[in-house]
């Protein structure tokens, strides 16, 4: 899965990252967990970080090269920011033959414009940057990830984000992997098989409080954070998780 689990543990947080980034991002919540006694694993979706590009991309296909993986989990609860609450939902299907015992959706964007659509769409067509140094294609990687130097002053929440080849350094992540379209959240809401908990930053630009809570009436709103809660506060996103485990 490409992280191996913190501690050992009946049950387990899988921890689903947004598109773009890598489960590194997951590295301060995975530690403060462990520190609790809470197994999680944080592993690259397809077409992101160390993880293998795919032919196609869908909700639906991330979910199931997951489920390979997490069969013998005799208790699991899933964990997705963004795109990964998107996964989160179709693994609570039960659809891919994984059963799923609670799900926190984080920082979610619920609805799509027609002109955001066409802009992913062409983002993916666009072929690979090269950058001629490590430094030029990190400081990108921080702009689509979202970690510019304040939340991630450091290295160790930009891994695999970065690769180098002959010609120079790229993103990991597949160009294509932008464009994946993902199903309306209230069908994959209402196909989960286990309660459900919603949560935002207080400023996040991509979910509005109001529309988050028409979805999930009890969601929450973490004051004074934005879109990556998991990296701004990660104490916040371990107490939702509390209230995941308790759910």
């Amino acid at each position: 899965m490409g992280v191996d689990p913190v501690t050992a543990g009946a049950r387990c947080l899988l921890l689903l990252h947004g598109l773009g980034a890598t489960g590194a991002v997951w590295t301060p919540v995975a530690a403060l967990l462990a520190a609790r006694g809470v197994r999680s694993v944080a592993p690259d979706l397809p077409g992101h970080g160390a993880a293998a590009r795919a032919a196609g991309y869908s909700v639906g296909a991330a979910a199931a090269d997951l489920a390979t993986q997490l069969a013998g989990e005799p208790q699991l609860y899933v964990v997705g920011h963004s795109f990964g609450g998107y996964v989160a939902l179709a693994l609570a299907s039960g659809w891919f033959g994984v059963r799923v015992h609670g799900v926190l959706v984080v920082g979610t964007k619920l609805s799509f414009s027609t002109e955001e659509r066409s802009r992913a769409a062409e983002l993916a067509r666009r072929p690979a940057r090269v950058f001629p140094s490590r430094a030029e294609a990190l400081e990108r990687y921080r702009k689509v990830s979202g970690l510019d130097t304040t939340l991630a002053p450091g290295d160790a929440l930009l891994a695999r984000g970065v690769v180098g080849e002959a010609a120079g350094f790229r993103l990991a992540a597949d160009p294509a992997a932008s464009g994946v379209e993902v199903p309306p959240f209230l069908e994959l809401l209402a196909a989960a098989r286990c309660p459900v908990v919603a949560a935002r930053g207080e400023f996040d630009p991509l979910v509005s409080g109001a529309e988050l809570r028409a979805a999930v009436p009890d969601s929450i709103d973490v004051a004074g954070r934005g879109h990556n809660l998991h990296v701004e506060d990660p104490a916040s996103l371990v107490a939702l998780a509390d209230r995941l485990l308790a759910s």
